[in-house]
């Protein structure tokens, strides 16, 4: 009987686990976890559920039942210590756990503030896990003073619930811009506006030089000289790759583990999926930090785990929620030399449109969910309108599938 041992229940452990047993595996599966609770959705963490709008069993992905009920082994609060590829076994616990296949999909980590300039004062928190949230969460009083450092998207949305609870809400962002890495001038100026009509204070070219506190923070001292007094601070710097089990292993790292366009690493027997994984894509080697990545990329190895010989072919597309916002991005916006900006049908709601040259990468829909779903038809089928027909709105958006 083949054993399936996937360390990492997030997202791609439970879609894969959950995919074997759609497809009828007949071996064992084995799920194992860092967390206390079972496989949960992120997404909602820092913004329903930290409002206090979404309860926590309304963020498992599936009834603890469901593991049991399947035949799932649901190894909770358990860390693997290490992998020994030659006798294909884990150790977690002080337990050898045998594999025949076995699927890493560890995630990420976020960054954190060296210790140096204060990041390990109390008071100072990151947004990643259920622990995180809950830690920081008796934070969100009103008219607290929070400093928000790093502005993508993980620090926008913190911005914004913050804003929504009634804090006092600065947040800094050492690059010119405001989603300067992931984003267009024009999508950082619609997003700029959003959060300061809503009070928060956003100072774009300027770094934390340091926190000061006596045991937790208290203050801030910034590159521009400016001080500040916080009541405490959230972290969004970015997240990198879960690899220092693959690492330790001896499987090959490049952005992440590196598995080929099946999802195998440089072990055959070893699959990597979701945040943890770079795969080939258009001639170079990227990662996508997104659930649906996670979702689809565990759902391939599932069925290539069933023999199925399937190229995994991501078709990216990732969401923002802000305020009464939401934002839905389609296709990878890289290398793109010109952005057309199309009005919504309704007030707020816009579209940018990004291009290479003639040819379409990427929409980013705000409150528009038409231009983002026929946008993300268009790059699917690879095809790309004509800019001035984008551009003019005056033009049938379905008209555009057929141009």
């Amino acid at each position: 009987m083949k054993k399936v041992v996937v360390v990492g229940a997030g997202q791609a452990g439970a879609a894969l686990a959950a995919k074997l047993c759609n497809m009828e595996f007949t071996g064992s599966i084995t799920l194992i976890g860092e967390e206390h609770v079972p496989p949960y959705q992120r997404p909602p963490l820092s913004k329903k559920y930290l409002l206090g709008e979404m309860e926590l069993e309304r963020l498992y992905l599936r009834p603890e039942s469901f593991y049991a009920e399947n035949g799932i082994t649901l190894h909770l609060d358990e860390t693997v210590q290490a992998i020994d590829l030659k006798d294909k076994v884990v150790i977690a616990g002080g337990e050898a756990i045998p594999y025949d296949e076995l699927v890493l999909t560890t995630g990420s980590v976020p960054r954190r503030l060296p210790g140096a300039i204060g990041g390990e004062l109390d008071g100072v928190y990151v947004v990643r896990g259920l622990k995180d949230v809950d830690a920081m969460a008796p934070e969100f009083r009103e008219g607290a003073k929070v400093l928000i450092v790093g502005g993508g998207y993980i620090g926008l949305e913190a911005a914004a619930v913050a804003a929504k609870k009634g804090l006092q809400v600065t947040l800094v962002e050492m690059a010119d811009r405001i989603l300067q890495r992931v984003a267009s001038p024009e999508t950082s100026d619609y997003f700029r506006e959003l959060h300061t009509s809503h009070g928060v204070n956003i100072l774009e070219g300027v770094g934390l030089d340091t926190l000061t506190g006596e045991g937790r923070v208290s203050g801030a001292k910034l590159s521009d000289g400016s001080e500040l007094d916080v009541d405490f601070v959230i972290v969004g710097v970015g997240i990198s790759p879960a690899t220092a089990l693959a690492e330790a292993a001896g499987i090959e790292i490049e952005n992440g583990i590196k598995v080929n366009e099946l999802g195998q690493t440089s072990d055959p027997h070893v699959w990597a999926a979701g945040d943890c994984a770079s795969f080939p894509y258009k001639g170079a080697r990227i990662r996508l930090e997104s659930v649906p990545n996670a979702i689809d990329q565990a759902e391939c190895i599932a069925e290539n785990i069933m023999g199925a010989g399937k190229t995994y072919v991501p078709k990216p597309w990732f969401w923002s929620d802000q305020y009464d916002v939401k934002l839905q991005i389609a296709g990878l916006n890289t290398g793109y030399d010109r952005v057309i900006t199309r009005p919504g049908d309704k007030d707020g709601s816009v579209s940018f449109w990004y291009y290479k040259g003639d040819e379409l990468l990427a929409v980013d829909a705000a409150n528009d969910p038409r231009a983002y779903m026929v946008g993300k038809r268009l790059i699917d089928g690879g095809k790309s309108p004509a800019p001035d027909l984008v551009a003019d709105p005056e033009t049938d958006l379905k008209a555009l599938m057929q141009a």
